[in-house]
């Protein structure tokens, strides 16, 4: 592998400046006027895939936006390995938080700063370079699929129905996934665990138009006032979530497996420096790392409605709006949750008011068994690499897909996660470190090695 490693290193710039044009496509799946940008995106991973080496490669149509498909088979009997990424980003808001424009990447203290660094054109190129190494280098010891869709940010609403469509196109051994991070720079980490996904938007509705404050004030419900009441009743003193029936499925971890989460290194107060908070908030009887590994969480993450410009308005707003999420864990279903939600949301409001709920999307969680031969085999690469062998851990995020493509190809996957806490993703000035991502690149290299054998 000194050749594969020696082929990085001779073109990390070039690399480098093809991640750049990638990244200044402002793919933002969620915005209807950046269509075009998704299939410029799209359009740009299969010239590359092509150069890299694949067999072929091609766009496809989906029900949204376009897959993008390639492959390189060198022999039906050895292994494959089915790659799985998203071209699409976050939307970039606020704006004017950003050190530098978004989508004009720039590297300042060996981080590259610009949306979709880390989350997941950084991660996701990776791959397209490892697979260009190996097969440059004569090293590629399997047979290598591609999958990069362009819905990740908002649900992967048409993936399902393309794995359904293509099965045996997208027959695999193992799925391999950059999407998640590691516990640090020195610590590597595999993740074996992610949490589902549940999210709505609700709308309350007062009056028939906006009021005068004054005029109606304190003899009509306030919508924003009636919808703050009832989100905070939502959880009660415990932080626990109020919802009747929302932890009916919810497993038990046990004590020796709670014990090993909390192994894990971890320090809370240099968390709580690094995002500026005197004191963390959560379930109560769960540590810090068990709050985001292995129990369920609800937070609103948007709330709006009456008069938010410059100066005085004296409005009774006729409506208010939240847009609220649900951090699900393995064995909780998200449809299930999303109906007890709504039930339960429209139960509570007083008759002042009209509630209207509506389910965006949602997603399953995910458990990988650490004793699989490809979790061996990732396992065995990043100790080649950083020295280290990776600490298997519980992610607090969610990628709804995971969980359909285990339901629908029947194939696990592969999280090598390559981010950090401190690349920001979905929020201004997200970064991904330049030496992650070409660790990541010779350590992706190395799976296909250790996973052939």
């Amino acid at each position: 592998m000194d050749k594969v490693k020696s082929y990085i290193e001779e073109n990390k710039q070039r690399f480098l400046d093809e991640l750049f044009e990638l990244i200044r496509i402002p793919s933002i799946s969620s915005l209807s006027e950046h269509k075009e940008d998704m299939v410029r995106a799209a359009e740009y991973y299969k010239m590359r895939l092509l150069e890299a080496g694949a067999d072929k490669a091609e766009v496809m149509p989906a029900k949204g936006n376009p897959v993008v498909y390639g492959e390189k088979i060198i022999d039906p009997s050895l292994p494959t390995v089915l790659v799985y990424a998203h071209y699409d980003v976050m939307p970039v808001d606020p704006i004017d938080l950003w050190e530098s424009p978004p989508f004009e990447p720039e590297i300042r203290d060996g981080k590259i700063y610009a949306r979709g660094a880390d989350d997941d054109k950084g991660q996701g190129y990776m791959h397209v370079k490892a697979f260009e190494a190996l097969v440059k280098t004569g090293n590629l010891t399997a047979n290598v699929k591609f999958m990069l869709e362009g819905e990740e940010e908002i649900g992967s609403v048409s993936l399902g129905e393309f794995c359904e469509q293509h099965k045996e196109m997208l027959k695999a051994d193992v799925i391999l996934v950059s999407d998640t991070g590691m516990i640090a720079s020195d610590i590597p980490s595999i993740t074996t665990g992610l949490r589902g996904l549940a999210y709505w938007q609700v709308e309350v509705t007062g009056p028939n138009r906006d009021l005068h404050s004054g005029l109606f004030g304190g003899a009509v419900a306030n919508p924003i006032n009636v919808l703050s009441k009832m989100i905070a009743s939502m959880t009660d003193e415990d932080n626990r979530i109020t919802i009747p029936g929302f932890y009916d499925d919810v497993l038990d971890v046990s004590p020796e497996e709670r014990a090993l989460l909390n192994a894990a290194p971890f320090d809370e107060e240099e968390y709580k420096k690094a995002i500026d908070v005197e004191e963390l908030s959560g379930e109560k009887g769960y540590t810090t790392i068990e709050r985001t590994g292995i129990r369920p969480s609800f937070d609103v993450c948007g709330i709006w409605g009456g008069y938010t410009g410059e100066g005085a308005k004296t409005v009774l707003p006729s409506k208010a709006y939240a847009k609220i999420s649900a951090r699900l864990v393995p064995n909780q279903d998200h449809e299930k949750i999303a109906k007890l939600f709504e039930e339960y949301f429209v139960s509570i409001a007083p008759r002042s008011v009209k509630v209207k709920v509506e389910s965006l999307h949602g997603g399953q969680g995910y458990v990988c068994p650490i004793d699989l031969p490809a979790y061996r085999a990732a396992e065995k690469a990043y100790e080649t690499v950083y020295g280290k062998r990776p600490v298997p851990t519980r992610s607090g995020g969610s990628i709804p897909i995971i969980s359909t493509f285990e339901s629908i190809l029947g194939i696990k996957s592969i999280l090598m996660g390559f981010g950090l806490e401190s690349d920001a993703i979905h929020s201004p000035n997200e970064n991904y470190p330049l030496d992650h991502f070409y660790k990541g690149i010779e350590t992706i290299t190395l799976f296909y090695k250790y996973f052939s054998k």
